[in-house]
């Protein structure tokens, strides 16, 4: 059956401007880092994007080695646009990055022109796309010079591959040189992609501020610390949760010191009406700095879950503080 999109799809979600770019991103976004690999089920992540679409969610977030195998979740990507989204591209904001181990040898990681151009080509070929949206420099490479990493950005727009360009994972220093660097060149920095949640707060230290002062966007990454600020793992680590899994970031040896403070702030939100992952979405919300959230997600239901936080985004400064209790105990 031909796919057509929910025609009220945009009325009940947030969209905010990215730094001082024209460009608006959904106050959340879809990642496709687990979930849409070669060892995940195509259609229900065909399920869940068309879902996330019907919902207001237009930016869908990739990276050349997203998986299981590299490359998988942007080949399947490619299949559900060719299948269900191709009408709908020019209402779609659709990234991806280069930066971390990709192929053998000493062409395929970090962050050399080579790289990056190649990758690139390599990620639209995969997705069937003339072009990207936004494509990132996934890390910053200590050996690589910033001049030549940000020039093959530059390059990717003015070879018409990309529409903006960011950085993900660069810390407060270099993200200014990298900032000035790309506005020398004539294609601004549009947004930084760094890890942030409650449990991961070192972009509040200085990041925050430059990106501020730069006048560039923010979406963090693993927001619920790769689920781990949600209900799933207040009573062990049940099968078939990322924990359970034998690849990705989240290990069962990282679940078990964090449950006393998962538990404390799972009270806080249910006194808020809330989930866990709702509230610690929206905490990070608060900061009028941040574009949008980047979730993942494994059903419809919890994308729908996530997606309720927009209901209530306020904290009064008592829970705020209650908040900041837990966190720093």
């Amino acid at each position: 059956m031909t796919y057509l999109a929910n025609d009220s799809r945009y009325k009940t979600m947030t969209y905010n401007r990215c730094g001082r770019s024209g460009l608006m991103l959904p106050a959340i976004s879809l990642g496709l880092w687990h979930n849409f690999g070669g060892v995940d089920v195509l259609e229900n992540g065909r399920t869940i994007l068309r879902h996330a679409f019907d919902k207001g969610i237009t930016h869908f977030d990739l990276a050349n080695n997203y998986g299981p195998p590299y490359g998988s979740a942007e080949e399947n990507f490619g299949k559900i646009m060719k299948q269900d989204l191709r009408p709908y591209r020019d209402e779609l904001v659709i990234s991806t990055k280069a930066g971390y181990d990709m192929w053998p040898g000493p062409y395929g990681n970090w962050g050399s022109r080579k790289y990056l151009l190649s990758s690139l080509d390599q990620s639209l070929k995969r997705m069937g796309l003339d072009y990207v949206d936004i494509f990132y420099s996934h890390r910053p490479d200590p050996e690589t010079p910033l001049e030549e990493t940000m020039m093959a950005l530059d390059q990717a727009v003015r070879q018409g591959k990309a529409l903006y360009v960011g950085i993900s994972n660069y810390p407060a220093e270099r993200t200014r040189e990298a900032a000035q660097i790309l506005r020398e060149l004539g294609t601004p920095c549009l947004i930084h992609q760094p890890k942030y949640s409650m449990f991961e707060r070192w972009v509040e230290g200085e990041l925050l501020d430059v990106l501020e002062e730069e006048g560039i966007g923010c979406i963090p990454f693993s927001p619920l610390a790769q689920g781990l600020l949600t209900n799933k793992y207040l009573k062990g680590i049940p099968e078939g949760s990322r924990a359970a899994k034998s690849w990705g970031f989240l290990k069962a040896d990282q679940v078990e010191p964090a449950i006393d403070k998962v538990k404390q702030l799972n009270e806080i939100a249910l006194l808020r009406g809330q989930t866990l992952a709702q509230m610690a979405l929206a905490w990070i919300m608060k900061d009028q700095r941040i574009t949008s959230v980047l979730i993942g997600a494994s059903s419809v239901k919890q994308l729908d879950d996530n997606l309720a936080m927009l209901d209530y985004l306020h904290f009064s400064q008592n829970e705020l503080q209650q908040i900041e209790a837990i966190l720093n105990d």
